[in-house]
């Protein structure tokens, strides 16, 4: 049978391929916002395009949830709420830029055993690893986490990821964990911020923000000593 994809198609099933598993609220979102009927839309080129075997989906969740076709998750796996989740982070950066260089599930070391960040992106023009943690752990493990990224960081792999910029030094992302339990984890060689969300994240970037145009120095917004770009 032979059938037209448009681009928007390509960037759907794209879109899915890249970040495992995605509800149909958040396409309907993301492609289809500027329709009168973003959800009708959204529903009937999903149905299409699952008809055409270019996509999987599962209807464990409400609204289903769509799978690349290959998926080696299965339908009622619990990793889809974990991949809905890394999403769901993603979402919340695009409310205030979108980000580039997005990878999902990163495995920078390309070995096992390495870190493994649930996300890397650059955010407003810096470099963020992203764990993502749903469940509560020990200090003992979240510190031991920490000390991956730091055996990364003296390996200097990481100067040659290909996203680093060719025309300055390179840097090393700093580490956000977002959960809603504060860890007494620390480094003296990464920043590491801990939030509940990429809102609070950004409150915080505000609030730097807000003190310097108060009369502190001019100097870029940052917190934690992130530099980040409010605009």
């Amino acid at each position: 049978m032979s059938f037209r994809l448009s681009q928007r198609d390509k960037d759907i099933i794209e879109f899915i391929n890249q970040f495992r598993a995605v509800d149909r609220d958040s396409l309907a979102n993301l492609f289809f916002k500027q329709l009168k009927s973003p959800v009708n839309a959204c529903n009937s080129v999903m149905v299409r395009l699952y008809r055409l075997g270019l996509i999987e989906r599962t209807q464990q969740y409400s609204p289903t949830v769509y799978l690349p076709v290959d998926a080696k998750i299965k339908k009622n796996s619990q990793k889809i709420l974990h991949f809905l989740s890394i999403l769901d982070v993603y979402k919340q950066m695009c409310t205030y830029s979108v980000p580039k260089h997005v990878i999902v599930e990163d495995k920078p070391t390309g070995r096992k055993g390495g870190i493994e960040p649930d996300l890397f992106c650059i955010f407003k023009g810096s470099p963020f690893w992203i764990e993502i943690q749903r469940n509560q752990y020990s200090e003992q493990k979240m510190q031991a986490k920490i000390t991956l990224y730091e055996e990364f960081f003296f390996s200097d792999e990481w100067k040659s990821l290909q996203w680093q910029p060719e025309e300055r030094a390179p840097i090393f992302p700093s580490i956000i964990l977002i959960t809603p339990v504060r860890y007494e984890v620390t480094s003296d060689h990464i920043r590491i911020i801990q939030v509940a969300s990429i809102h609070e994240l950004m409150e915080k970037y505000k609030s730097a923000g807000k003190q310097q145009r108060d009369g502190k120095p001019k100097t870029s917004a940052s917190f934690g000593g992130i530099k980040i770009n409010l605009t």
